[in-house]
């Protein structure tokens, strides 16, 4: 019997356009001072604002937490991103 993997619970909390909360985080797929994109398993989500950081991370608990003034929240389909297989993780350790 083939075991389907656990979705975690997708969950985005945004306070007054500065601080932003995402759990249910597969991955981080890229991140600068203008945008952070996440993979999610509700599809990639994109961040854009001003002088963006990344203040907590954590893959295993599938969390990110993001800091800056935030412009934009939108998601997109992931499935070009899941066949390449390629995180910023796996990229930075090329």
């Amino acid at each position: 019997m083939e075991e389907r993997p656990i979705k975690k619970l997708h969950k985005l909390s945004l306070d007054n356009r500065k601080n932003c909360a995402v759990t249910g985080v597969l991955d981080v797929v890229s991140f600068d001072l203008n945008s952070v994109i996440l993979e999610t398993d509700n599809g990639v989500l994109t961040v854009k604002g001003e002088d963006l950081h990344v203040s907590r991370l954590s893959v295993e608990r599938g969390e990110v937490e993001i800091y800056g003034t935030i412009n934009l929240l939108a998601y997109s389909e992931s499935k070009s991103l899941k066949n390449t297989g390629e995180g910023i993780l796996t990229r930075i350790f090329k």
